[in-house]
């Protein structure tokens, strides 16, 4: 009986402990079924307004704009703007740098679902209690949604985004999509984002290429870009990350230990490229950069991913660059001259093949980011052959006669008397005589007959795009009085060289936007007749042969070529502030200007043929090298009937019978014969006149003009002609009266 009621009584306790078990048991239940429908309705708040993850592959991606070489193989420069990027397959940053980041970063990649809850909660106790975890709390998938799609900020509602969107992820793409897009989208520091821009930007080559100790260096950036910069204070901190991933891919298998130690001992450091952003061609590349931004807009080409094929010829910009660094280093310090600027064209097609807009782009002590071949500047005597085709389309013959004399072209108040480069004059010439030789006199005289309007409408007509303001330009024009551009002036030149057919100057072949669809493309057109074939071959000859200049410049200069035809002009600025060399072949025009950034003058005799053509020479002697051999067309042999066109020089009138009065005057006899109160002479009587009594300047194959006089500069020219007699002794058979 006290045996059963002890039972009874431990039955009895048992049953409220169990009904109290059942009762915690079922709260616990309730709370885990609360829980879930809790997250789950947190989950489906956050995630109504989140984007797609679907989409991520698919979304406009910041990427640079790469700027190419006309092959296309050669980059010369990315434009970026904070985040410098190149987009690769999976397949081209190769196995080793896949590996690295998976060990680096998230060693169970490959087996979980997006997100790894122990980590979180790893991590969060961690944060809690103030130290660091060993591995952090966010996989690959999550890291690629923390840096494509999410804000940066910590807070409990981005991570909770970030862990329903990584997990949506992983249901959308394979791991090795996803795996592409994180190697793509992740920084690096100094602006590189992604796993290419990082090779390029750290080791100067594509991320296929890189090593394992590379590649394994690169891996341990993403954690701290800026702590462990390669440029930074913590280059052994970065060492002892790089040996950590190192070892990680030998645990993990991707590696065998010895791999992993060899790569250890590799001084990865010393591989490591100097800080400094990639340009090549820099004057030419942000030429290039001015014209995309002026289409596309500063976002489209930073922000674009843009594939722009251009117009340069490398291997002619490495030559001309070493023309002008030596040239200025050669002939520099003798001439003061600090810096010169180059640009090669083809006539063709008016593809710029170079452009070199200084000695050294990083100079500045000589300003050399400035890119002189775009800015204004006097081009001398470089400019007169705009001025002598436009008088021969007036119909002025290279044959025609002027008179190379002192001569006053302004007035007695204002007066202009331009000096020739030697000092002194040649009196009768003939115009190809003085285009060749520079003579100034005879190319003033020349612009005067040929018209400063029509001077500026032919060299605009070629590719002069300065010259707008026209009332600021009067004779000195020709001599150098206007500013020109580099590169204007030497595609202007290529029109010459084609025969008189202008092709606008071009640096662009072709455009692509990121999905490679072509945005714009050179095409091969017929160009724009401009002058006249036999202008051009008349301009041709004389600038390519020796001879012609030989008298002032000698007979042996850089501009002389016995092996082919080459024409050229040099030019010399007032004070010997620009000295210029303009040249051409039929496939290859080339301009070279030589001086100082601040304008200051060089050394008193630095004319163009020391300064500027021994770079223009060196340049074309290797541009040129295995080249066919080109002539110019035979210019037409001219015949006006006109003795002034058609070069007859009656000027000299050596021993003229003349007779002397006893006042020692003299006179022309009458009937030939002097009278008996005179004795008979022989003198030198300059028997000619200067062009202006000949012709009407505006019609010049017209009649001769009846009242030449009535010129505004007849009478200057005339005295010019009468001054050169006297210095030369003789008499103007117009000043002698008849004797009586």
């Amino acid at each position: 009986m006290k045996n059963s009621l002890v039972d009874n009584t431990k039955e009895a306790l048992k049953k409220p402990k169990r009904r109290w078990l059942r009762r915690i048991l079922k709260l616990a239940m309730w709370m885990i079924i609360l829980l879930i429908l809790l997250s789950v309705g947190v989950f489906a708040y956050y995630a109504k307004d989140l984007p797609s993850p679907g989409k991520l592959n698919n979304r406009q991606v910041i990427e640079s704009t790469k700027i190419y070489d006309r092959t296309g193989e050669h980059l010369l420069y990315e434009i970026h703007g904070e985040e410098k990027r190149t987009r690769i397959s999976l397949s081209d940053m190769g196995k080793t740098i896949q590996a690295a980041a998976v060990s680096a970063e998230d060693q169970d990649f490959y087996n979980h679902h997006g997100v790894q809850f122990k980590a979180i909660a790893r991590a969060a106790l961690y944060d809690v209690l103030g130290r660091s975890a060993s591995q952090g709390g966010s996989t690959i998938t999550q890291q690629l949604i923390k840096n494509s799609v999410l804000t940066p900020e910590k807070t409990f509602t981005r991570k909770v985004k970030e862990i329903i969107l990584s997990v949506e992820l992983e249901q959308k793409f394979s791991k090795d999509q996803i795996l592409e897009m994180y190697l793509n989208e992740i920084p690096y520091g100094s602006n590189a984002y992604g796993i290419q821009a990082a090779a390029q930007t750290f080791f100067g080559k594509d991320a296929k290429d890189l090593g394992l100790a590379e590649a394994a260096l690169l891996a341990s950036l993403p954690k701290a870009p800026t702590y462990y910069s390669p440029y930074g204070d913590h280059q052994e901190d970065l060492k002892a990350r790089q040996e950590y991933v190192l070892d990680q891919m030998a645990k993990l298998g991707y590696v065998t230990s010895d791999q992993a130690k060899s790569a250890k001992g590799f001084d990865v450091m010393a591989e490591i490229k100097p800080f400094q952003e990639r340009i090549d061609a820099p004057h030419f590349v942000l030429y290039v950069k001015d014209q995309l931004v002026a289409k596309y807009g500063e976002q489209q080409v930073e922000e674009g991913g843009m594939k722009v094929l251009t117009t340069l010829d490398w291997p002619k910009q490495q030559i001309a660059e070493e023309a002008v660094r030596n040239g200025v280093d050669q002939n520099g310090k003798k001439y003061r001259f600090t810096n010169a600027a180059l640009v090669a064209i083809d006539p063709r097609t008016g593809q710029i093949l170079s452009m070199v807009g200084s000695k050294n782009y990083f100079d500045k002590s000589i300003d050399g980011n400035v890119n002189v071949a775009i800015r204004d500047r006097q081009p001398g005597s470089s400019f007169k052959p705009y001025v002598y085709a436009t008088a021969f389309k007036k119909g002025y013959t290279p044959n025609t006669v002027l008179f190379d004399t002192e001569t006053n072209f302004g007035t007695k108040d204002n007066p202009y008397t331009p000096q020739n480069y030697s000092g002194d004059f040649r009196g009768p010439v003939k115009m190809q005589d003085a285009l060749a030789m520079s003579l100034n006199i005879p190319a003033v005289k020349t612009l005067y007959l040929a018209g400063v309007d029509n001077a500026i409408n032919t060299a605009q007509s070629m590719g002069i795009t300065t010259l707008q303001n026209r009332g600021r330009y009067g004779l000195s024009l020709v001599l150098g009085g206007g500013e020109v551009k580099l590169v204007d002036h030497t595609a202007a030149f290529g029109s010459f060289a084609t025969g008189g057919i202008r092709h606008d100057k071009t640096a662009i072949l072709k455009i692509e936007d990121a999905k490679g669809n072509i945005l714009e493309q050179a095409e091969n057109t017929a160009g724009e007749k401009v002058l006249d074939t036999d202008v051009c071959a008349q301009i041709d000859a004389i600038l390519s042969t020796n001879h012609l200049r030989a008298p002032v410049f000698g007979s042996n200069t850089p501009l002389r070529f016995d092996d082919r035809q080459v024409a050229a002009k040099t030019g010399t600025t007032n004070e010997w502030r620009d000295g210029w060399t303009m040249g051409y072949t039929p496939s290859l025009v080339t301009g070279v200007w030589a001086g100082n950034n601040d304008n200051s003058p060089m050394a008193q005799g630095a004319d163009g043929v020391f300064t500027a053509a021994p770079i223009w020479r060196a340049f074309m002697d290797k541009a040129l090298a295995n080249t066919a051999v080109e002539k110019f067309p035979d210019p037409k042999v001219i015949k006006t009937g006109k003795p002034v066109l058609d070069g007859e020089i009656n000027s000299d009138g050596k021993d003229t019978k003349v007779c002397k009065t006893k006042k020692g005057k003299f006179c022309l006899p009458v009937n030939d014969s002097c009278p008996d109160n005179t004795k008979e002479k022989k003198k030198n009587v300059l028997t000619s006149h200067d062009i202006l009594f000949w012709v009407d300047k505006d019609n010049p194959q017209g009649p001769v003009p009846k009242n030449p006089e009535k010129d505004p500069q007849f009478a200057a020219w005339e005295k010019g002609v009468q001054k050169w007699a006297s210095d030369q002794g003789s008499d103007v058979q117009d000043n002698l009266d008849m004797c009586n």
